[in-house]
């Protein structure tokens, strides 16, 4: 065991190299702007101070902005602006006939009625959104 800490000489931090790996790598290692100190070679952080490299940006993985952007709806749906907002209303109606089942509860059968009713409501309503879309449908140019 004891042959073991005679054979590496480098201290815990530093990885071990030789030295003609370093010279050659002098020109493209860059030094920390934190603390001055030279970066290892294909290291993403300064192993004194542990400040990154270079920052890379994240982009979100779920982007709104996106989906807002009426003219990539528009082109990736394939439809024109009427149609467009008819099924985005269609859609709406068709989350609050979902919505209104699951927030209303019916204790007796006249609630249940009354709450079946207001689902069948939103539903002609997004019946009639998808329809007025069909008709207003106009190829984009």
């Amino acid at each position: 065991m004891s042959t073991a800490q005679d054979v590496s000489r480098e201290e815990f931090w530093r990885p071990p190299m030789d030295m003609k790996r370093v010279e050659a790598s002098a020109e493209t290692a860059s030094a920390c702007e934190r603390c001055g100190t030279q970066y290892v070679v294909g290291s993403r952080f300064c192993h004194v101070c542990g400040s990154e490299r270079e920052p890379q940006l994240s982009r979100p993985r779920f982007q709104i902005s996106r989906w807002l952007d009426i003219h990539s709806l528009q082109k990736s749906l394939g439809l024109g602006i009427a149609s467009l907002v008819a099924f985005i209303v269609g859609l709406i109606c068709t989350l609050a006939a979902i919505g209104t089942g699951l927030i209303f509860t019916a204790n007796t059968v006249l609630d249940w009625q009354a709450v079946q009713i207001w689902r069948v409501e939103w539903l002609l309503a997004a019946v009639a959104a998808f329809l007025a879309g069909i008709l207003l449908k106009r190829p984009v140019e």
